[in-house]
C-alpha cells in the first residue's frame, strides 16, 4: 500500500494535474458497462428522446471522450478485450463455441480487477458475463474475486429465472434494479442487506462477501441491456417500474432517414435476411418498438448512474470513488438496410465513455476529448488511476495523457475486425482514422463457423470487397470510394497500413 501511494504521490508532482487519485488515500473504482448502447443513445450525444440526465451531468462533472471504439463489436469478445486489455487478434477469445479459447488463469491473473486485488482492493463482479474464464465454471472468477455475482450469456429483463438460480436472492426482479441492490448488498456496511447472503443460492454462498472497509473497492458492473435479448417482457408485470411501461410512446421512435433503407453491402458479403429474428429491421412498427423498449432501458441505466452516486454519499464514498462508464459495442437498427452488430460500420463500434474523477481539476471538468481511444485502454487507464503498474501484456494504453491534454504520441488510427463467422456474419478488418475508414471484408461461405485469428497475416488472403469512406465529408458511411479513381491512392495506402497493423497485434 505504501508503494502504491508513492506511485501515485509521483505521478501526481510529474503531472501537475490531480488526474489520479489523493495522497491519503486509494481511490475506490466503478466501472459500468452497458450491452448494445450506442453512441448517440443519450440526451448530450443527440438523441431527441431519451433523457439522460445522471450521464450527461456525470459528463459535464468528468470527461466525456468522443470518439470511443470497441473493436470486436459483439458481446463476448469485446469483454474478453476488456478482461486481457488486447485485440481479439492477439487473445483469439472469441465465442466459446467457435474460438474453443477462454481467458486462461494467467491473462486473467493480469485482469484489472486482479491487479487491483493484488494491491489490497476487495473486488466485485456483478450481472452479465458472456467469456468463460479459466473452465466452463468460471472457477477462478467465483474463487478468485470478493463478491462474484453473475451469470453467463444473456440474461434477460427478468433474473427470477427458475432454471438459473443465481439472482434468487433478489427482491428486484427487473434485470437493472436487481443489479443495483446488488450493488448495495456489495458496497454496505449496515445489516440491511444480510437476507441477501443468507437467502444467497448454494450455488454463489461461497462467492460473495461484503467489502472489507479497510480496503478501498473496485466493481466491474455488467449489464445486458439495452441488449434486445433481455427487452422481452419490459413491464408487463405490475410490479415493474411504471417507466417500463409508461415512459415515451411509440410515437416518439423515428426510423432512420430513407428507411427502409437499401441494403449497403453486397447479399454475398452480408444480408438482412442473415439475421438473428431479434434483429430484424423489416417492420416499421416492430423496430418502433424495439427502439421504444431500448429508450426506457438506457433511461432506466441512467437512473442507476443517478441512484448510485446517492448511494456512494450516503455511505460516505463519493469523495473517493472514480466512475467509468461505457458500452460494449453499438447497434445497427436500420442504418444500410440491417440490423445487429459485428459489421464495422461506426453504428456498431462508436461508443459513449465517460470518466469521473472527484479528484479532477476543475479545469478538466466537462472537457470533451477526441482522439481515438479503444475499450482496451479502459484496462491500463484504470491501474494508472490507482498508480499501479501496467502488465506488459496489455495493447491499450492509459488514456490519462489525454485527459491532462497531451496527445502527442497518441495513435492515429483504430483497427477493428470481426471474427465472428456465425450467424451470417462475414469476417472483416478495417482501419479507422478521424479521417478516413476501410472495411475488407472475407468470404461467409469459406468461413462459416470457422475461427481464423491469423488467416490474413499467415496467407495474405485477398477480400471480396472492399469499402473506403471519407467519414469528414460522409459520416454516415454512405458513398463507398473504393472504386472511385480519385481515391485509388489512398485505398492504397489503407491496405497496406491495414496489413501492417494487423501483423503488430498478432
Amino acid at each position: 500500500m505504501k508503494v502504491i501511494k508513492g506511485i501515485i504521490a509521483t505521478l501526481l508532482v510529474v503531472s501537475g494535474v490531480h488526474v489520479f487519485a489523493s495522497e491519503a488515500k486509494q481511490p475506490n473504482i466503478i466501472f459500468v458497462f452497458s450491452d448494445d448502447q450506442r453512441f448517440n443513445s443519450m440526451s448530450m450525444t443527440g438523441d431527441p428522446v431519451t433523457q439522460t440526465p445522471n450521464l450527461d451531468q456525470l459528463a459535464k462533472e468528468g470527461v466525456f471522450f468522443n470518439q470511443t471504439f470497441i473493436t470486436s463489436p459483439i458481446c463476448g469478445p469485446s469483454r474478453a478485450n476488456i478482461f486481457t486489455a488486447q485485440w481479439e487478434r492477439k487473445n483469439k477469445i472469441g465465442f466459446n463455441y467457435l474460438s474453443k479459447n477462454i481467458i486462461s488463469e494467467g491473462s486473467f491473473r493480469k485482469s484489472w480487477l486482479m491487479q487491483l486485488k493484488n494491491a489490497g482492493y476487495s473486488t466485485a463482479f456483478i450481472g452479465k458475463a458472456h467469456t468463460k474464464i479459466g473452465d466452463r465454471r468460471d472457477t477462478i472468477l467465483r474463487d478468485n474475486i470478493d463478491f462474484a455475482y453473475f451469470r453467463q450469456g444473456h440474461i434477460g429483463f427478468y433474473l427470477d429465472d427458475p432454471k438459473k438460480p443465481e439472482f434468487s436472492n433478489l427482491h428486484n426482479k427487473t434485470q437493472i434494479e436487481g443489479f443495483f441492490e446488488a450493488t448495495k448488498a456489495y458496497l454496505t456496511q449496515s445489516n440491511e442487506y444480510d437476507y441477501f447472503y443468507k437467502n444467497a443460492h448454494s450455488s454463489i454462498k461461497n462467492s460473495i462477501a461484503k467489502r472489507d472497509p479497510k480496503k478501498p473497492f473496485a466493481a466491474w458492473i455488467n449489464f445486458n441491456l439495452p441488449h434486445a435479448a433481455s427487452i422481452g417482457g419490459m413491464g408487463s408485470r405490475e410490479s415493474d417500474p411504471a417507466h417500463y411501461r409508461t415512459l415515451y410512446t411509440q410515437n416518439q421512435m423515428s426510423l432512420p432517414e430513407g428507411y427502409p433503407v437499401p441494403e449497403t453491402l453486397p447479399k454475398e458479403v452480408f444480408s438482412a435476411a442473415d439475421l438473428m429474428k431479434y434483429y430484424d429491421v423489416s417492420n416499421p412498427n416492430q423496430l418502433k418498438n424495439k427502439k421504444l423498449s431500448m429508450s426506457r432501458a438506457v433511461f432506466s441505466i441512467d437512473k442507476f448512474m443517478g441512484d448510485l452516486r446517492v448511494y456512494l454519499t450516503s455511505i460516505g464514498e463519493q469523495d473517493n470513488t472514480i466512475i467509468i462508464f461505457c458500452s460494449d459495442n453499438g447497434l445497427l437498427l436500420g442504418e444500410h438496410g440491417l440490423g445487429g452488430k459485428s459489421i464495422l460500420y461506426d453504428e456498431n463500434v462508436h461508443v459513449p465513455m465517460i470518466v469521473y474523477s472527484p479528484f479532477f481539476d476543475k479545469q478538466l471538468t466537462g472537457k470533451k476529448i477526441n482522439e481515438l481511444v479503444v475499450g482496451q485502454d479502459i484496462p491500463a487507464s484504470i491501474l494508472d488511476f490507482a498508480g499501479i503498474k501496467v502488465p506488459e501484456s496489455y495493447q491499450g494504453k492509459s488514456f490519462t495523457p489525454l485527459i491532462k491534454g497531451d496527445n502527442a504520441a497518441w495513435r492515429q488510427e483504430v483497427f477493428l475486425e470481426n471474427l465472428f463467422t456465425d450467424q451470417g456474419y462475414p469476417r472483416q478488418e478495417a482501419l479507422r482514422t478521424k479521417e478516413y475508414k476501410y472495411i475488407r471484408s472475407f468470404s461467409k461461405q469459406n468461413d462459416r463457423s470457422k475461427y481464423l485469428p491469423g488467416q490474413t497475416a499467415e496467407t495474405g488472403e485477398l477480400p471480396i470487397y472492399e469499402e473506403l469512406y471519407h467519414l469528414v465529408k460522409d459520416p454516415s458511411e454512405q458513398h463507398n470510394l473504393a472504386l472511385d479513381p480519385k481515391y485509388q491512392a489512398v485505398l492504397k495506402q489503407f491496405r497496406v497500413k491495414t496489413s501492417q497493423v494487423l501483423k503488430q497485434l498478432l
